[in-house]
């Protein structure tokens, strides 16, 4: 009986092979990052060096040379670029890639804190009906609590069967999230048709009515460093409507 294939080194380059010693150390082998972005290369090469798990990187077609300079700087994060902007899609191709049972979202502007990354793990593999774990939210340098956390832990779902880690939630935000990986492309991930941002919504409500559960864990926590070519309130205003009304549409 032949010997079965090594699974590559979760901290070695992105093609199996010898380790990169500019990576940092793997926190959980259970976790894949995966990141989408485009256009901003001074964020993705100051946040990619925090992530302690493997990296998929999704460039949605940037003409800033994001790609060669991660490439240069990150050689451990495997780069799959696209020749074209697919919005939130772009993560579905990541969790694709990853080979692990859970993948974490993250943002070009956000990282998970040390030691997160194996609290939502653990959370999953203690419960098995859970396939979102929204983590709490530190914004900027003054690590401000976001205010969706407070939302969050104020929701009145209760469990559906067995207890939960934390209470049962119908949203997530997709910068500071953990999931199932085949729980999420089961449900299809995030499409072309619905883009950033808002994009979540529609995945939550797919899942939950497939029987899984959404939960907050204010245990595990993500920074979140809001990137200034970030899109003005007013744009980003216009867009979540755009999205809610999207996904109206496809799902109600």
């Amino acid at each position: 009986m032949p010997e079965p294939t090594p699974a590559p080194d979760p901290a070695g380059g992105p093609d199996g092979g010898r380790p990169d010693p500019s990576a940092p150390p793997v926190e959980d082998p259970r976790v894949t990052v995966v990141v989408a972005s485009m256009n901003r290369r001074d964020e993705l090469l100051a946040s990619l060096g925090r992530h302690r798990a493997p990296v998929v990187l999704v460039d949605n077609g940037s003409s800033d040379g994001t790609v060669d300079a991660v490439r240069a700087a990150h050689p451990h994060v495997e780069v799959v670029p696209l020749p074209a902007n697919r919005g939130a899609a772009a993560r579905t191709v990541g969790v694709r890639r990853a080979r692990t049972p859970y993948v974490a979202f993250a943002d070009d502007d956000s990282w998970w804190a040390p030691g997160s990354l194996r609290t939502a793990a653990d959370a999953l593999d203690a419960n098995p009906t859970v396939a979102v774990v929204q983590a709490s939210v530190l914004v900027g340098p003054q690590e401000r609590p976001d205010p969706f956390d407070e939302v969050l832990a104020g929701s009145p779902l209760g469990a559906r069967t067995a207890p939960l880690p934390g209470p049962r939630v119908l949203g997530f935000v997709a910068c500071a999230v953990a999931v199932r990986r085949d729980a999420f492309l089961a449900v299809g991930g995030f499409d072309d048709v619905v883009r950033f941002p808002g994009e979540e919504e529609r995945v939550a409500w797919d899942l939950t009515s497939a029987g899984w559960d959404l939960v907050h864990l204010p245990a595990a926590v993500v920074h979140h460093h809001p990137s200034p070519r970030r899109h003005s309130p007013a744009r980003r205003v216009r867009a979540i409507t755009r999205s809610a009304v999207l996904t109206g549409v496809l799902r109600l």
